[in-house]
């Protein structure tokens, strides 16, 4: 936040570029744990269409729980890595948070505070849909739209929009009434979901880790998914028909993107994401029927290893690991391709110097700010 109100004033070229900055993904994850090699694994296999192997896919899964519970901020990450005390830094983060809704949100700090609170709570419904109505009776969108504008913009909370046709040009068929609001980063998720007295208890990460927790796990899961798909320069859209007179259209789809080169049809891919071993697919299977003509290859994302469903009109049921590559953008570049030291100004230069030791502290102040001047991406292709 205090970057944005230091540099208000400052006149910035117009071949300046904002860069959007976001947490960790997964594999960026695993080099800061110092493994370099399985991600290559997990990709070739993707690529290849073939399982993982169990033992392999076991050790992916391990790693994979411990980046939900750590998250991808930089300081979250490196007192994992070299304490394992993780917990206090994300709660100064969140601390921070909610200092920073206080002190600079023009009067509706209030409305701001509420949805914040209020983000785990709807996540943990069956549809995970942002309703006002929990907020405060009657509440309308024209009442709090600013407040949810400051809190995506401010990269605290990721927003999904209903898009009602799978068509190109997601955002022209865009419902604005109707959303999902998703934490920016997992770690502060699990952190603000279940915090109780101040800390999150021992136990609950115990449970994440081995897999035992009793709460559904599908707003967690469909969290980082989110989360990827906008680390990797995706809007998130969603797809929700509740129709009660026509089960044919009747139907909800977590994700929708579009794929890297278009064409004259076949240009969407919708993604469920499956957060038990036991599932059906029978919104996936009714999309596919309604929309044959506009989509590209489905992808459900589960805990298990990669494998094909629904014989000649497969799916492709990939490793929730693998969503970094599912949701891979061409317009996503190596941070070294895009932050020449050369390129930047006297004054960001040594923050580079940081960087890829992956504990810079820049993502952290520069996350909860409101329209950063700047901000770095991790991502690459």
């Amino acid at each position: 936040m205090s970057i944005k109100r230091n540099v208000q004033n400052i006149v910035i070229p117009s071949e300046e570029r904002h860069l959007g900055m976001h947490p960790l993904d997964f594999e960026e994850f695993l080099w800061a744990l110092e493994d370099e090699t399985l991600m290559s694994l997990i990709r070739k296999c993707f690529k290849d269409t073939k399982p993982l192997g169990q033992a392999l896919h076991r050790k992916a899964m391990d790693y994979f729980r411990q980046y939900l519970i750590v998250g991808g901020m930089p300081q979250a990450v490196e007192a994992y890595v070299a304490t394992h005390d993780f917990a206090r830094v994300k709660r100064d983060i969140l601390t921070l948070y909610r200092a920073d809704i206080v002190k600079h949100t023009g009067g509706y700090e209030m409305k701001i505070a509420q949805i914040f609170d209020d983000v785990p709570a709807q996540l943990q419904k069956h549809d995970r849909k942002f309703r006002l109505s929990s907020l405060q009776k009657e509440a309308r969108m024209r009442d709090y739209e600013d407040a949810m504008f400051w809190l995506s913009d401010a990269m605290i909370v990721n927003m999904c929009y209903n898009s009602t046709s799978p068509d190109i040009g997601l955002r022209l068929n865009m419902d604005r009434l109707t959303l999902k609001c998703y934490m920016a980063d997992i770690g502060l998720l699990i952190s603000h979901a279940f915090d109780e007295n101040g800390m999150v208890s021992e136990e609950i990460y115990k449970k994440i880790l081995f897999d035992k927790l009793e709460t559904n796990l599908g707003m967690i899961m469909e969290n980082i998914v989110a989360q990827m798909l906008v680390a990797s320069g995706h809007k998130l859209y969603f797809s929700s028909n509740p129709s009660r007179n026509d089960s044919a259209s009747r139907m909800k789809i977590d994700f929708l993107i579009a794929k890297s080169k278009i064409s004259n049809r076949h240009n969407i891919s919708p993604i469920e994401v499956k957060s038990g071993k036991q599932y059906t697919l029978r919104s996936l299977n009714k999309f596919r029927t309604k929309y044959a003509q506009q989509l590209h290859t489905p992808y459900v994302l589960h805990t298990s290893d990669v494998k094909k469903e629904g014989g000649r009109r497969h799916s492709l049921s990939t490793p929730v690991y693998d969503s970094t590559i599912v949701t891979a953008s061409p317009l996503t570049r190596r941070t070294s391709e895009v932050l020449d030291p050369l390129n930047l100004p006297t004054s960001l230069q040594p923050l580079l110097i940081e960087l890829p030791t992956l504990t810079t502290e820049v993502a952290v102040v520069a996350t909860p700010s409101v329209s950063p001047c700047f901000s770095f991406s991790f991502n690459r292709l």
